[in-house]
């Protein structure tokens, strides 16, 4: 029952992620979309550090179940939320034809790969969510297996990675705009503390470094994905949102029998080096290349009698 559980709300998320970002978009509009997705991920990573403890104290009076029941109740108000908008005040985006499912995925991935940049973006993110963001199978082996502590110790871990992440989202909701350089200082913390905390056996040096960790995972993710929406023509947003999330999520069946084998095999030391290994790896590599890029784009010399519209052009793609 749990396994089907699981496949239905993969099924759902497929549909609600690329629809409730493009409806961020349509909501804020460009000029504060980098803040709101900083701050849409701040609540939700604010819920990892009360929910753990909520739940805790309904699942020891009421039962599993009970859990259950009042997160679908939840989702209550959110519908009428949603039923509640006015779309008439949504931001303009411009006309265009539906295409059919198949045309429209062969139209969004051949404009991907014509731009280097969001190609860079969607490699680092393969990479990060593929060995780097793996928490659900890590955390719970680092509790029990390393650190031999017991359920309220993997809550408060779970709570604390929570903390680092709702800091790191206010930090990227304080900036102006989203940045390539901002998303891999973010990666690097990411990935730098996953390598150091590979050898922690200590509780407190274990949740420092998921603060760490956990602000470094949303100044990525929310200038990674910023990116990519700021960089996709209306027609294509859903489109390169969809393909952004499968991505960050696509490989998550294999990345987990992956991260689980390497934690059977040499514990969560293993695991931890080898993704902040692969993870640093792929973070500098995708950082020279966005340098190479951008080097590319400030040599290109103007056009005569067109210059100043090439120049333009050319910072905006860079930017």
């Amino acid at each position: 029952m749990l396994y089907m559980i699981a496949f239905v709300n993969g099924l759902i998320l497929v549909l609600d992620i690329p629809s409730r970002h493009q409806l961020t978009y349509r909501m804020v509009g460009p000029e504060a979309l980098p803040n709101a997705i900083a701050l849409n991920s701040s609540l939700f990573n604010a819920t990892r550090i009360f929910g753990p403890s909520l739940a805790g104290i309904v699942l020891g009076f009421a039962g599993v179940g009970v859990c259950f029941v009042i997160n679908a109740m939840s989702f209550l108000a959110v519908l009428v939320g949603v039923l509640a908008m006015r779309a008439s005040e949504f931001f303009p985006v411009e006309e265009f034809e539906r295409p059919s499912i198949l045309g429209g995925t062969r139209e969004g991935l051949a404009y991907v790969r014509r731009q280097p940049r969001m190609l860079l973006v969607l490699a680092l993110t393969v990479v990060l969510g593929t060995f780097c963001f793996n928490f659900n199978v890590t955390l719970p082996v680092l509790a029990y297996n390393t650190l031999h502590t017991h359920a309220a110790v993997f809550g408060i871990l779970s709570a604390t990675f929570g903390a680092g992440a709702l800091a790191g989202a206010l930090a990227a909701a304080s900036l102006s705009k989203a940045s390539a350089r901002t998303m891999v200082i973010g990666a690097l913390l990411l990935t730098g503390g996953e390598l150091l905390i590979a050898p922690a056996n200590n509780a407190v040096v274990a949740g420092i470094l998921l603060f760490v960790i956990g602000a470094g995972f949303t100044v990525w993710s929310a200038n990674s994905n910023a990116s990519m929406q700021l960089a996709a023509p209306d027609r294509l947003r859903g489109r390169i949102i969809g393909l952004y999330f499968y991505a960050f999520n696509g490989t998550g069946p294999l990345s987990g029998l992956l991260i689980g084998w390497l934690c059977a095999t040499g514990g969560t030391e293993l695991a931890f080096l080898v993704s902040g290994i692969v993870g640093l790896v792929g973070t500098g590599v995708v950082a020279q290349r966005f340098h190479a890029t951008r080097g590319k784009a400030h040599t290109k010399q103007p056009v005569r009698g067109q210059g100043r519209s090439h120049l333009a052009a050319a910072n905006h793609r860079s930017s």
